[in-house]
């Protein structure tokens, strides 16, 4: 039997996960809770809870188990707590709480433990630290009630592992040779023929489910309540949202937030950004949305995923935004911040070898079909630049395609000098990509020049489209004023006075990639997402005397 893994800290996350705690703390603890005596085998909460409590044991311990085989990820020693991130996020608990060695537990309520991480920073400053390092944890480990069975060469289950790794959801992938993990996480079940399969909670098999399925079957897909009224909704969760969410919720203001992929948008895909003040060193995408996300989530953002706005309507004073599962959430003002979509290259095949060879993203997930292979880049802004980096420590070339001269146009300069550097990188200029070629997963494709009219064929494996996006406005041409490429317009050029993020509708704003105008920059969309937060009040407060005036 393996050796049960305990909250005592070894490495640098595992301290910062199980904090050594200060008398004055657990006092803290004592005063917002009451304490209560438990046995072996009694259950604090378990998976699918409608909400669960913050428990800090101090005597005994208490068993985080996975259900799907019973197993235990972690026991809690006397001097430290129970819980992790999707407490502070309202989601359903994905692993049970079992009493191990009988004692006694201080025991806060979820909803008294939020209050006082708003209000007390003695105690924000341990949990919410403590609780983000748990959720890494279980991301290293591979735990958390989440079993994605299949082949990492099949697209739906690509879909599924990026969507996981995306929105830091605790998973392990089985390939189905795997024969005796599989029987452990869903004993003598049929197991579905076609990939992918996903195990969740007590063993519950979803044969080949979508994103949204597989969320809904964690408790992670959180509905608004469609009787609350919001102070502001946000629409996207990339570096503008998560900013304006951020801000919103530090100044006191009820925010909905909504993002229809992934947190973190676009931005969530780069590999490593460099050029964002105060990381020297760099940081992915992913981390930055990360941290994003548990600071919004500190102030009490309330974050659904994945959901699409589909519509707005405007309701006397309110709006209402209809989502793509049917729901809806009403706000007093909203934020859009929903970004951009790629573009596709206009090609045979593609669709058909998209996630078997041609990917829109440059993350682990998709470096690993790199090795053995040449990968392709089509683009030549920070995102292809960044990816290029990051593949060619993978691939045995890495190729970027451009239509233009070179890369100075489009691409900051300290990547675009390594890129030059690199005898890893071959640029390739003046040049598209003319053919895809490939049965079941891509293997070559051909380039073109577009001045001499050469061709040459690469064999890849990897094809990386970064060509730009267009802008998620389809659902707002009714509404808003757009510019001719559809960018949603603000400020003067909406007509709509001094605020540059306010649209030609009074209370809708817009920031980030979405805006017209705007500087297609992470650091751009942070600034824009803070500072539109001051608009909002504003505006806010304007209908709230002119509500007063009419009384």
């Amino acid at each position: 039997m393996p050796e049960i893994r305990k909250s005592i800290p070894t490495t640098q996350l595992e301290h910062e996960a199980w904090p050594e705690l200060s008398e004055a703390v657990i006092g803290l603890f004592r005063d917002l809770g009451e304490t209560r005596d438990f046995r072996s085998g009694d259950v604090f909460f378990d998976i699918g809870d409608d909400g669960y409590d913050f428990i800090f044991v101090e005597s005994g311990s208490i068993q985080i188990v996975d259900r799907a085989g019973d197993r235990v990820v972690v026991q809690i020693e006397a001097g430290n707590f129970l819980g992790e991130l999707g407490m502070l996020m309202g989601q359903k608990p994905f692993l049970a709480a079992v009493g191990k060695d009988p004692g006694r537990a201080i025991v806060i309520p979820q909803q008294r433990l939020r209050e006082a991480i708003s209000t007390v920073p003695e105690v924000a400053d341990v949990i919410v630290q403590a609780f983000a390092a748990r959720r890494r944890l279980l991301m290293q480990w591979g735990e958390g009630g989440l079993t994605i069975i299949g082949s990492e060469e099949d697209p739906k289950t690509l879909r599924l592992l990026e969507f996981a790794a995306r929105g830091a959801i605790p998973h392990r992938l089985l390939k189905r040779s795997e024969t005796e993990a599989i029987r452990a996480a869903i004993g003598t079940q049929p197991l579905p023929e076609d990939d992918p399969v996903a195990v969740t909670g007590r063993a519950q098999i979803l044969a080949s489910p979508t994103p949204r399925a597989l969320a809904a079957a964690l408790g992670l897909d959180l509905v608004a309540d469609m009787h609350t009224v919001f102070d502001v909704a946000i629409i996207g969760a990339g570096p503008a949202g998560l900013a304006a969410s951020v801000y919103a919720a530090s100044e006191g203001l009820s925010v909905v937030t909504v993002e229809d992929t992934a947190i973190g948008g676009q931005a969530g895909t780069s590999s490593r950004i460099e050029n964002y003040l105060g990381f020297p060193q760099g940081l992915s995408g992913a981390e930055l949305a990360f941290r994003g996300e548990v600071q919004a989530i500190k102030f009490g953002a309330r974050i659904t995923t994945p959901r699409g706005a589909r519509r707005l309507d405007r309701r006397e004073d309110r709006f209402v935004i209809d989502l793509d599962d049917g729901s809806s959430v009403t706000s007093r003002a909203v934020i859009l911040a929903n970004g951009v979509q790629y573009r596709r290259l206009p090609l045979d095949n593609l669709e058909r070898l998209e996630g078997s060879g041609v990917y829109y993203a440059a993350t682990d997930l998709e470096a690993r079909f790199c090795r053995n292979t040449d990968a392709v880049i089509v683009g030549g802004g920070n995102s292809a630049g960044q990816a290029a980096m990051f593949l060619s420590r993978y691939a045995n070339c890495t190729h970027i395609v451009v239509r233009g001269e070179g890369l100075a146009a489009t691409m900051s300069s300290y990547l675009s000098d390594r890129i030059l550097h690199d005898r890893k990188i071959k640029l390739w200029t003046h040049s598209e990509v003319a053919t895809l070629d490939g049965a079941d997963r891509l293997a070559s494709l051909e380039l073109v020049n577009r001045r001499t009219g050469a061709r040459t064929r690469i064999d890849t494996r990897a094809l990386f489209v970064m060509i730009g996006a267009a802008p998620n406005t389809g659902w707002l041409e009714d509404h808003l004023a757009l510019d001719d490429r559809r960018f949603i317009l603000t400020g003067a050029d909406a007509g709509s006075g001094s605020n540059p993020y306010a649209t030609s509708l009074p209370g809708v704003f817009a920031v980030g990639d979405i805006r017209a105008g705007s500087v297609k920059r992470v650091a751009s969309a942070v600034g824009e997402g803070s500072v539109v937060v001051s608009g909002v009040h504003r505006y806010l407060s304007e209908r709230q005397q002119a509500r007063e005036a009419a009384q």
